[in-house]
């Protein structure tokens, strides 16, 4: 018996020693992680910071050692395989690294990780230049969809290729649903930048600056890819992932619990359209969405008249097309009531700004160079302009610049709250029955 128990004194505790190494480690990642260390382009660019990882583990070491001087500590622990551990760790930390960047390379070749969802503008020599590395630090990527610009001397010329190309790069941001656009244009070209900006704003998508070759080579880099560069962001997405799924959760169970409450009502409606005047109960027209993608947009049928083309009417007060039933209905925004499908489909929010006629909305935006901000979110059926009096006909450009204004307010200062108060007035605001007919 008392031959085992010395045995068993012998054997050394281990328990304290893993404490310290998990306490090192754990330092040892906070400091690194500070400094972008583990995101992703950092860890993709073949460059294995030794320099960085040495000193942080070295100083990381120091402050273990200094606080087990201060707490008296040090006593407990064998120095021989504190610096075993001081010395062999960064091996491993520096093997480990490479292992990554390896992987990492390799998987990003092969395409199985990386950004898919940039699109890439820009002068033919700004493109040209940027080397591999370059896309990784910018993009996350090693490759990443180009679209360039013309080279042409001639300007009208130029200018009329470069809105070709703009258009095809939107075309295919909404086909693929990317969700950022990088330009690489000389910084110096003013009016190009604006003449790109100009023609990009209409798509709900950041819009970011990349340093162009000069910039680079007044700040010494050999390549980019060497130190992070910032892009300056010259338009900002309209809402972030997370953001959007809120919404739409929220836009699927409210919708959901409305069409069932009014579903009788809906019923009552479609009957009496029926046997006011003869056509369909639903009325269809296509409107512009998220993005500017068309969409059909639903409904009840509230005139004689079902138009949808390139010359829409809009209604005005005491509009003889109206039919009687009909005006019950629009003053009572009963009408709107099957947009309700268009929600829960996807097209429409419940908040957001409301959709107009493709005739009025390309009227509409040669007119008001902010108008093509407002396919930054999805169209609703109330919004904050219609909560503050602004709806109904817009029959001067003072009308419709007021109902922009209102909206892109809503669209830069977007909450769940702010939906919520928008649900709770727009309530009231039907009661009311302003600009309503």
């Amino acid at each position: 018996m008392g031959y085992q128990l010395s045995v068993g004194n012998s054997v050394p505790n281990i328990l304290p020693h893993c404490a310290v190494g998990l306490l090192a480690s754990f330092i040892h990642i906070l400091r690194m992680s500070g400094n972008g260390y583990y995101d992703f382009p950092d860890s993709a660019k073949p460059r294995v910071e030794i320099g960085e990882i040495l000193i942080c583990w070295f100083t990381t070491g120091l402050l273990l050692a200094f606080f087990a001087f201060l707490l008296k500590i040090g006593v407990d622990y064998s120095r021989g395989a504190f610096v075993v551990f001081y010395f062999v760790a960064p091996v491993g930390l520096l093997a480990v690294r490479k292992g990554t960047k390896l992987a990492l390379a390799a998987a990003v070749s092969r395409g199985v990780i990386g950004r898919r969802d940039i699109v890439l503008i820009g002068d033919f020599e700004e493109i040209a230049a940027l080397e591999p590395r370059d896309l990784l630090v910018f993009f996350g990527t090693s490759e990443v969809s180009r679209f360039t610009l013309s080279s042409d001397d001639d300007h009208e010329t130029r200018e009329s290729t470069d809105v070709n190309i703009i258009n095809a790069a939107a075309n295919f941001i909404r086909r693929n649903n990317c969700r950022e656009v990088m330009l690489a244009v000389p910084w110096e070209d003013a009016g190009r930048l604006e003449f790109i900006r100009e023609h990009v704003k209409m798509l709900p998508v950041a819009v970011r600056l990349l340093p162009d070759i000069r910039v680079r080579t007044l700040t010494n880099y050999a390549s980019s890819a060497r130190q992070r560069v910032l892009a300056i962001e010259i338009q900002r997405a309209p809402l972030s992932a997370a953001e959007r799924f809120v919404k739409r959760v929220m836009d699927i169970v409210i919708a959901s619990l409305a069409l069932v409450f009014f579903l009788p009502i809906m019923a009552l409606t479609a009957i009496a359209i029926k046997l006011d005047s003869p056509g369909p109960v639903i009325f269809r027209q296509f409107r512009k969405g998220f993005n500017g993608k068309q969409f059909m947009m639903f409904k009840f049928r509230t005139m004689i008249v079902q138009e949808n083309g390139p010359a829409v009417v809009q209604a005005t007060r005491d509009d003889p097309r109206v039919t009687s039933i009909g005006r019950l209905l629009r003053s009572a925004s009963i009408d709107e009531l099957p947009q309700l499908l268009n929600v829960l489909k996807g097209d429409m929010s419940l908040i957001g700004p409301r959709p107009h006629a493709l005739a009025h909305d390309n009227y509409f935006e040669t007119v008001l160079s902010e108008y093509a901000f407002r396919h930054h979110v999805k169209p609703g059926m109330t919004g904050w302009a219609q909560c503050n009096g602004a709806r109904g006909g817009t029959p001067t450009i003072e009308h419709i610049s007021e109902r922009v204004k209102l909206d892109l307010w809503y669209i830069n200062n977007w909450s769940l709250w702010l939906d919520i108060q928008i649900v709770i007035k727009t309530f009231f605001e039907v009661l009311r029955k302003r600009n309503a007919y």
